[in-house]
C-alpha cells in the first residue's frame, strides 16, 4: 500500500512531525532553502520588465542649415542671372520672340443679301471664299533662318493668284517691319485656299526631315469671307451693278442698296502662335449681321426675252447701243430693263468700260417722233383739237427762221389730227400745238406745263445712281427754232425710261404712276417688307388717254401709219415710231439718228407698256418703224403670254386718218 505524504511530509495517518530549527548553515548547491520558525513565505517572483530603450542623441542643426542656406542662394542667383539677362542683356530678342505670340483681331464679313427678281430666282448671291493673307513678320531672315523666304513664297503663290510674283515680294517684306498682316488676294474660292494648304501640309512635313528646308508658306493664312456671284451672267447687269474688290457695290441695285446689302461686319479677337491658333487662349468674338435680299419688279424670262431682241438687232444694225423697256402699266413696276452691249458683272476684266452702268437711265438722247403723244395728250386735253380735226400738211413750213419738213417730200397732206399722229407728220405736229395758246409764248408754256406733268426734265423716280433727268430747258429759254422742234420731240432730252414712262401713263387712263425697281426686302428675320408705294400723279383726263390710245392705234393698225411692223396677231397695238437726229456725245454734234418705237397693249385694256430705242445704226435702214418695230414686237408677244394676258377681241377703232376737201 501506497502512502501518501501531505505537504509537511508526514505520511498519512501518522502525527505530523516537528522540526527543531538548528544553526543556520550553509545551503547546499541545489538544495531548496525552506524557511524557518518565524520567517515570511517567499513571494512568487514578479514577471520580467522590459528594458528601458536607450536615449537617441542629435547631432548638431547648424552644419544643415549652412547646407540648405548655400543651395537656395545658388538657386536665387541664377534666377537673378536668368533675370538680368532676359530684361537687361537680351530684351530686345525676346520681346521680338514674344512678338510671335499676339492677339490678333478680323474683321469678320457679313454675308451680303441676294438680289432676285419677282419670283425669287437668284439674279446675285454670295458664295464661300477666302482672302488670302500673310504675317510679314513670319518670312523674315530669322524666321525661318533663310534670307529669300518672301521670294520663295512668292513663285509658289504667284500662279495659283494669278499675281505678280514682284508684288506679292513687296507685300511679304513691307518697309514697316513690324507689319502683322497683309492681304494677299481677296475672295477667293475655296479650291484655291485648298491649293495653298496642301502646300503649306507638304512644306511643313519636309521640313520636319529636313533640316536644311523652311515651310515658306506658314505665315500664309486665309480669313474666310464670301464671293459675289451672278448665276446669269450678263442677264440684268445694267441693273444689278457689281461688286468691286473691296466687297463694296460699285454700281446699279448693289452700289443703290449697298446698306442694306451689305449688313454689318462683325470682328474676333484670338491668340495666335507661329501663324496658328491658340485654342486654349480663348477668344472674343462679335458676330456679323447678314444683310437684307432684295427682291425686285424684273421678271427674269421677259429681261431675257427682251436682252436677246435688242442684242441681236444692235449687231444686226451696227449700232452704238440700244435699250428696251418692259414695264407694268397698271403699277408702274419694270419688268425689264435691257442693255445693249451688256457686261458680266462677275467678271469685269474683259468689260468694254463703255458698256459699263445702265444706258436706258443714264444716256440723254433727243427722242424724235414718240414725243408727239404728248403734244397730241395737250392738244387734246386743252380742248384745241379733237381726233378727226382737218390739219392741212404743206410739204414745207416756214416758222421763224427756218423752213420745217417731214422725213419725206410729199405733197400737200389733207390729215385729220389722227392722221397727223398715224403718219408722224413734223409740220401737222408744229400746227397743232400752235392752237395751244394766242401767242407762240403762251402755246410754249402750255406744252412745257404738260411736258414737266409727263415727266421730262425731272428723275424718274427709282433714285437709280447716276440716271440723268434729261434736259428740257423752261419756255422762256427756248430758242427761235425750239418753239417748234420741242413738240416733235428735238431740242428736248430724255432717258428711257422717261420715255416709256409717258406711254405707261397714256396706257393707265392719264394718271403717272412713278417706275419702281424694287418690290420689297427681307431681313435677316426672313420678314418680308414692301417697297414704299410710288408716287401717283394725274397728267390727263381718262377721255383724253383712251382718245390717245385710239389714236396710236392707227400708227400700227393703218396702212397709212408708220408702225406696221409690230402689229401682233389677235391684239390690239397701240404704238409711235421715232426717228430723230442723233447728237453725238463725243463731238457734241447732230451725227447719226436714235430709233425708237414705243406703245402698249392691249390697245383698249392696257397690261404692259415695252419701249425700244437704238443708237446711231450704220448697216441697213436706221427708221425707228423699221428697225425697233420688229424688236417691240418680239418683246411685247413674249410678254403678254408669260403674263397670260389674253386678246380682249375688241374691233380697233379705226380713226380716219385723212379727209377729202
Amino acid at each position: 500500500m501506497t502512502e501518501v505524504a501531505d505537504d509537511t511530509g508526514n505520511t498519512a495517518g501518522q502525527p505530523p512531525r516537528r522540526r527543531v530549527p538548528g544553526p543556520a548553515g550553509p545551503a547546499r548547491p541545489g538544495a531548496r532553502q525552506r524557511p524557518g520558525p518565524g520567517h515570511r513565505p517567499a513571494r512568487r517572483p514578479a514577471p520580467p520588465r522590459p528594458a528601458a530603450p536607450k536615449a537617441l542623441r542629435l547631432g548638431s542643426p547648424r552644419p544643415r542649415l549652412r547646407l540648405v542656406g548655400l543651395a537656395l542662394t545658388l538657386v536665387l542667383s541664377v534666377f537673378v542671372v536668368r533675370l538680368l539677362q532676359v530684361q537687361a542683356v537680351e530684351a530686345d530678342t525676346y520681346a521680338a520672340k514674344a512678338g510671335q505670340n499676339l492677339q490678333v483681331g478680323q474683321v469678320l464679313d457679313a454675308e451680303r443679301g441676294e438680289i432676285t427678281d419677282r419670283n425669287g430666282v437668284a439674279l446675285a448671291t454670295s458664295e464661300d471664299a477666302y482672302d488670302i493673307t500673310a504675317d510679314p513678320t513670319m518670312f523674315a531672315p530669322d524666321q525661318l533662318e533663310i534670307p529669300d523666304g518672301p521670294e520663295q513664297a512668292a513663285v509658289l503663290l504667284a500662279p495659283i493668284l494669278g499675281q505678280d510674283q514682284d508684288k506679292l515680294v513687296e507685300k511679304l517684306r513691307p518697309d514697316n517691319k513690324a507689319l502683322r498682316y497683309v492681304k494677299l488676294a481677296s475672295r477667293q474660292t475655296p479650291q484655291v485656299w485648298k491649293q495653298i494648304k496642301d502646300l503649306k501640309t507638304a512644306l511643313a512635313k519636309k521640313a520636319k526631315t529636313d533640316t536644311s528646308s523652311a515651310n515658306v508658306l506658314a505665315g500664309v493664312l486665309s480669313v474666310p469671307t464670301s464671293k459675289r456671284v451672278y448665276p446669269n451672267n450678263e442677264l440684268a447687269a445694267g441693273i444689278l451693278g457689281w461688286v468691286n474688290a473691296e466687297g463694296k457695290g460699285g454700281g446699279g441695285i448693289e452700289l443703290q442698296l449697298e446698306k442694306r446689302l451689305a449688313g454689318e461686319d462683325g470682328s474676333i479677337r484670338f491668340v495666335q502662335s507661329g501663324g496658328r491658333l491658340v485654342p486654349t487662349a480663348g477668344s472674343s468674338e462679335t458676330p456679323a449681321v447678314p444683310g437684307s435680299d432684295v427682291e425686285l419688279t424684273i421678271d427674269r424670262d421677259i429681261q431675257w426675252a427682251a436682252q436677246n431682241a435688242i442684242s441681236e438687232q444692235v449687231e444686226k444694225s451696227a449700232a452704238d447701243r440700244g435699250y428696251v423697256i418692259v414695264q407694268d402699266t397698271r403699277t408702274g413696276e419694270v419688268l425689264a430693263l435691257a442693255n445693249a452691249p451688256g457686261f458680266d458683272p462677275g467678271d469685269l476684266s474683259e468689260a468694254d468700260p463703255a458698256a459699263l452702268g445702265n444706258a436706258a437711265l443714264q444716256d440723254a438722247f433727243e427722242p424724235g417722233s414718240t414725243a408727239k403723244v404728248m403734244s397730241m395728250a395737250a392738244v387734246l386735253e386743252e380742248g384745241a383739237a379733237t381726233p378727226q380735226t382737218h390739219v392741212v400738211v404743206p410739204n414745207r413750213l416756214h416758222r421763224g427762221d427756218r423752213l420745217f419738213k417731214d422725213d419725206v417730200d410729199h405733197p400737200t397732206w389733207y390729215l385729220t389730227l389722227n392722221g397727223v399722229l398715224a403718219k408722224s407728220s413734223n409740220i401737222g405736229t408744229i400746227l397743232a400745238t400752235g392752237q395751244l395758246g394766242k401767242t407762240q409764248a403762251q402755246a410754249n408754256k402750255v406744252l412745257y406745263d404738260y411736258l414737266r406733268k409727263f415727266g421730262l426734265g425731272d428723275h424718274t423716280g427709282l433714285g437709280f445712281p447716276g440716271e440723268t433727268k434729261g434736259i428740257l430747258a423752261p419756255p422762256g429759254a427756248w430758242s427761235t427754232s425750239q418753239q417748234y422742234t420741242i413738240p416733235f420731240g428735238q431740242g428736248v432730252s430724255v432717258n428711257a425710261m422717261q420715255a416709256a414712262s409717258v406711254y405707261s401713263t397714256i396706257a393707265n387712263g392719264g394718271v403717272r404712276i412713278e417706275p419702281t425697281l424694287v418690290r420689297g426686302t427681307k431681313g435677316p428675320d426672313q420678314r418680308f417688307t414692301p417697297a414704299p408705294e410710288p408716287e401717283k400723279s394725274r397728267v390727263v383726263s381718262e377721255k383724253t388717254a383712251k382718245t390717245l390710245a385710239r389714236m396710236l392705234e392707227s400708227v400700227v393698225d393703218d396702212e397709212e401709219g408708220t408702225g406696221t411692223k409690230a402689229r401682233i396677231p389677235g391684239y390690239r397695238v397701240a404704238g409711235k415710231t421715232g426717228t430723230a437726229n442723233r447728237v453725238d456725245p463725243a463731238t457734241g454734234k447732230y451725227h447719226g439718228y436714235t430709233s425708237s418705237f414705243a406703245g402698249f397693249a392691249p390697245a383698249d385694256q392696257p397690261r404692259i407698256t415695252v419701249y425700244c430705242a437704238i443708237q446711231n445704226a450704220t448697216e441697213g435702214s436706221y427708221f425707228g418703224g423699221q428697225i425697233c418695230g420688229p424688236v417691240y414686237k418680239k418683246v411685247m408677244e413674249f410678254a403678254l403670254k408669260t403674263l397670260q394676258v389674253p386678246p380682249t377681241g375688241a374691233e380697233p377703232a379705226n380713226l380716219p386718218v385723212t379727209f377729202t376737201r
